[in-house]
C-alpha cells in the first residue's frame, strides 16, 4: 500500500472511493485527496497504472491499518485489447515488438477465453511491480535485464466478452488479487497467433466496494466548494466497510474491555476459523480478530478509540 503520514492535519477515519482518471498516478491521486481532505494519514490499497481509470480507495486514518484486507481482495475490470499488436509492457503505453494480421472471428476469440476462466497460471510480466531482490522487476526491464520468472496461481471467477469489432475485443473480467490484466490479453492474443496488448482498462470493484459507489475529483472538489469538509466527509464510508464480508463477532462491554486491552475472550457463537469482524453491542467497529489455537477469540488489529 502506498502510504504518506504527518502528524498535521485532521485525523479523519474512512475511506473515499476515488474514480481516478487516465494519466494520473495512483501516489499523486492519493495526495490529491490527502489534501482535500486535510488528513494526517492516507495510503491507497494497491496501484493503478497511470493508463488505467477506474477504482482507487483511498484509506484514511485508522483505515490504512486495513488496507491490506482490499488490497488481497478480488476486482472486476473492463478492458478493451487490441489483436494484431504486442508491445513491450502489453499495454499501450509501451513500444510495438511485433505486429500480425488480424483474422480473428467472434467464435474463435470465444474458444481461447474458454481455457482462461477459472484456476489458471500467469507468469508475471517484466514490466510488473514484483520485487525480485528487493528490485521491481519494471526498473529491471527498463535497463535491458530480463530474468526467469516463475508462474504464480489466480483465478478468473468471470471472464465476459462483452464486444467483439476486429481488431478490438472488449471483455469483463472478475479475477483474485493478484491477477494481471495485461498478461490475461497478451497470453489470449498469443493463443489466437496475431498479439494483442491492453488498449484500455478500468476497475469497477474493489472487494465489496461497486462501481456506484465512485467520485472523481471534480465531484469532490464540488462537494467542498458547496458545503465544506463537512460535507465531504459524508462521502466517506465506514472503516469497517473494508472487511464488511467477514463474519461478524458482537462483543459485550465487559468482552470489549478486554479485547482492547489485548486480550483473548471466549465468544460462544464465534466462526471456527478465518477472521472475524469485532464489533461492539451499540455497533461500534473494534477492528479484526481471530480464534486462536485454544477457542478464544484474540484481537488481530485494532482500531483506535481516540
Amino acid at each position: 500500500m502506498g502510504r504518506r503520514g504527518r502528524s498535521n492535519g485532521r485525523k479523519i477515519n474512512g475511506i473515499f472511493l476515488l474514480n481516478k482518471p487516465v494519466g494520473v498516478s495512483s501516489n499523486h491521486a492519493l495526495q490529491r485527496i490527502k489534501r482535500l481532505f486535510k488528513a494526517a494519514k492516507a495510503g491507497h490499497t494497491g496501484s493503478l497504472d497511470p493508463l488505467a481509470s477506474g477504482m482507487l480507495p483511498i484509506c484514511l486514518g485508522e483505515a490504512t491499518k486495513f488496507s491490506q484486507y482490499l488490497l488481497d481482495s478480488d476486482k472486476r475490470y473492463q478492458v478493451q485489447g487490441l489483436l494484431g499488436i504486442k508491445t513491450e509492457t502489453a499495454d499501450a503505453e509501451g513500444a510495438a515488438i511485433a505486429t500480425s494480421e488480424v483474422n480473428v472471428s467472434e467464435k474463435e476469440f470465444l474458444s481461447v477465453m474458454e481455457k482462461y476462466r477459472g484456476n489458471i497460471e500467469q507468469i508475471p510480466s517484466m514490466y510488473s511491480a514484483i520485487k525480485v531482490d528487493g528490485q521491481p522487476l519494471y526498473k529491471l526491464a527498463r535497463q535491458g535485464i530480463t530474468i526467469e520468472r516463475k508462474s504464480r496461481p489466480v483465478t478468473i471467477h468471470e471472464l465476459e466478452l462483452t464486444s467483439f469489432d476486429s481488431p478490438y475485443a472488449e471483455m469483463d473480467v472478475y479475477c483474485s488479487k493478484g491477477t494481471y490484466i495485461r498478461n490475461l490479453v497478451e497470453d489470449i492474443g498469443d493463443d489466437l497467433g496475431c498479439g494483442a496488448h491492453v488498449a484500455r482498462l478500468h476497475r469497477s470493484q474493489v472487494g465489496p466496494y461497486k462501481a456506484d459507489g465512485m467520485l472523481t475529483f471534480e465531484q469532490a472538489e464540488a462537494i467542498v466548494e458547496e458545503s465544506g469538509l463537512e460535507g465531504l466527509d459524508k462521502t466517506l464510508l465506514p472503516v469497517y466497510s473494508s472487511v464488511a464480508d467477514w463474519p461478524e463477532v458482537i462483543l459485550n462491554s465487559s468482552l470489549a474491555f478486554y479485547v482492547q486491552q489485548g486480550q483473548a475472550v471466549q465468544v460462544s457463537d464465534a466462526p471456527l476459523k478465518g477472521g472475524i469482524r469485532l464489533m461492539t453491542d451499540d455497533g461500534q467497529f473494534l477492528g479484526i480478530g481471530e480464534l486462536n489455537e485454544d477457542g478464544l477469540v484474540a484481537p488481530k488489529r485494532l482500531i483506535s478509540q481516540q
